[in-house]
């Protein structure tokens, strides 16, 4: 995710009309038709590229805290074959592949705001592009399947997501609040009930509902890093109709509904360490708060040269409160 450099217009991007710049959402470019010249790096390189590794880390992520508040898992069943499949699935693979997904539908926004990506720089073109995307669905499907055949059908409802949330006609993306929520709850709640599913001898909706709660609290927080990460491409957005918060309310009011979801989250989650009686856990959940806190002042003073550096930080306190409040889920438990 890098910082935006601008481009000149160009016609196939744009038609004036009436003194205006139209784009028509419904039509697709063929973006692997535009000549860029392409890096000389090896196929392996590219299709690591392609997948973006620093996007696994928050899935997998969450894929541990729920296999810790399942009260199963130990850290001894770290180089078991059930973790091993979690971590492939939740990282290269089915985050893998939502990835992929989103690079392939939104490669006329990438051509605006990120042209070196694999499909608008030349490198990757569409053919092999469904390919790799195709295999890496199936193997997604059949990793979840054998951990568990429930987790198998997650990964069908995660792959769907990516596409609801790139994908034109519904493409959630350009539809304010409802894209940074879908992808927020792929990137938290399916993984999270997936690890706890993983590591339960039983489950039932009674056990699996307080990492349900946690979960959906550290949601609405991610529904606003996601809104940080629009900082990023606020001109392509722009261009084609993507109606994310900082093209709506602009940077700076964006940047504090940002803060506010990532901290009001994260603080409900807090007291309801209380409200089970975890009262340790819940205090030290609600002091991660503060160093974010802290941090969001320079984000809403400069929300575009702010965004990175801010998720960089802070997002290491509200991943260790995630944690944090899977062992009070798991303490919790009878």
């Amino acid at each position: 995710m890098s910082d935006f450099h601008s481009i000149k217009d160009s016609e196939h991007l744009k038609e004036r009309d009436n003194g205006e710049f139209k784009t028509p959402l419904s039509v697709r470019k063929l973006v692997d038709a535009r000549e860029m010249p392409a890096e000389n790096i090896s196929k392996l390189a590219l299709i690591i590229r392609f997948l973006k590794p620093v996007t696994w880390i928050p899935v997998m992520w969450s894929f541990l805290c729920g296999a810790v508040a399942s009260g199963g898992f130990g850290w001894d069943k770290i180089i078991g074959i059930k973790f091993i499949l979690g971590m492939l699935l939740t990282g290269p693979l089915a985050s893998g592949t939502c990835q992929m997904l989103n690079d392939y539908f939104d490669r006329d926004l990438d051509e605006i705001n990120e042209p070196n990506r694999p499909i608008p720089g030349g490198a990757m073109s569409l053919k092999n592009a469904t390919i790799l995307i195709s295999i890496w669905s199936v193997l997604s499907v059949i990793t979840g399947y054998l951990i568990h055949p429930l987790i198998g059908l997650y990964v069908v409802i995660g792959i769907i997501n990516a596409h609801l949330y790139s994908a034109n006609p519904i493409k959630l993306k350009k539809r304010l609040w409802a894209g940074n929520i879908i992808v927020a709850i792929s990137y938290l709640i399916i993984p999270w009930i997936a690890g706890e599913i993983a590591y339960s001898q039983t489950f039932t909706l009674s056990s699996l509902l307080p990492s349900l709660i946690v979960a959906a609290l550290f949601t609405l927080s991610s529904t606003g890093t996601m809104t940080i990460n629009d900082f990023k491409s606020i001109e392509g957005d722009r261009q084609n109709g993507i109606r994310t918060l900082p093209v709506v309310f602009g940077d700076t009011r964006a940047a504090v509904i940002a803060a506010v979801l990532i901290n009001s989250g994260q603080l409900l989650a807090s007291l309801y360490m209380l409200f089970i009686g975890q009262t340790i856990y819940g205090v030290i959940v609600g002091l991660l708060i503060i160093p974010q806190f802290i941090l969001q002042f320079s984000l809403v003073r400069s929300p575009g040269t702010m965004d990175v550096r801010y998720n960089a930080i802070a997002q290491n306190f509200l991943v260790a409160g995630m944690l944090l409040c899977a062992f009070a889920i798991k303490a919790a438990r009878p």
